[in-house]
């Protein structure tokens, strides 16, 4: 398998996935910081070698291929190793299942959860995080103060809709009887829920589920 170095922002959830993915797959990854505050994604140098959009993360496989999106770099890195140990007489005791469903119809519900956590959880929790627990709300221009309270409805609307999931799932996990890209991708901001302003004592089967990610051999949190 290719080495992997992550550029990355350790406050950013979305970097956590993909470092909680390889960790989950025993997967090492090499780790470059920058800071989002400081500017340092939108150097010259990065935005010439690392990515023209000027955002973190961005998996780098190998010396030359740069991969942005965090869930398409959770993705790649279970496929890879899903393809590493299929190909392998003996596969690794840290490989944690198959975080990718084989069967077509649980696979395309993983991917369905992980669109969600792109377009309607992440653009409403993490930004609220982003905006009230780093920037801190009275640092904020007039433009995203206003938007606070419906990014707010919205992260709630998104966490009842995980909530009535969950409540009815028969195993606790988004898809199937064991963890998946689903979970991992959805735990990382809502584990941090709370930073937004969200109490996450008003959905237990969220709360269940998060203790549940946190027991999985190899699980690693966000540093």
């Amino acid at each position: 398998m290719d080495t992997f170095v992550l550029h990355e922002e350790p406050i950013s959830g979305n970097c956590y996935k993909i470092r909680l993915t390889a960790a989950l797959l025993g997967i090492p990854l090499e780790r470059r910081l920058y800071s989002i505050l400081k500017g340092e994604t939108r150097t010259a140098e990065f935005l010439h070698t690392v990515s023209s959009f000027g955002r973190v993360p961005v998996l780098q496989v190998g010396d030359s291929t740069f991969l942005p999106e965090s869930n398409a770099a959770c993705f790649y890195l279970a496929d890879a190793a899903s393809a590493s140990c299929s190909s392998s007489p003996s596969s690794s005791p840290q490989v944690v299942g198959p975080l990718i469903p084989r069967d077509p119809l649980r696979r395309a519900e993983m991917l369905r959860w992980m669109f969600f956590e792109q377009n309607q959880h992440e653009v409403n929790i993490a930004t609220l995080r982003f905006w009230v627990h780093v920037i801190g709300e009275r640092d904020l221009d007039g433009a995203r103060r206003v938007q606070i309270q419906g990014k707010f409805a919205a992260g709630e609307q998104a966490l009842d809709c995980m909530e009535d999931h969950l409540a009815k799932s028969e195993h606790g996990w988004f898809v199937g009887d064991s963890i998946t890209l689903a979970d991992i991708c959805l735990f990382a901001y809502t584990h941090l829920a709370g930073d937004a302003g969200f109490d996450l004592a008003r959905w237990p089967a969220i709360l269940k589920w998060c203790e549940q990610v946190r027991q999985v051999q190899g699980y690693i949190p966000m540093n």
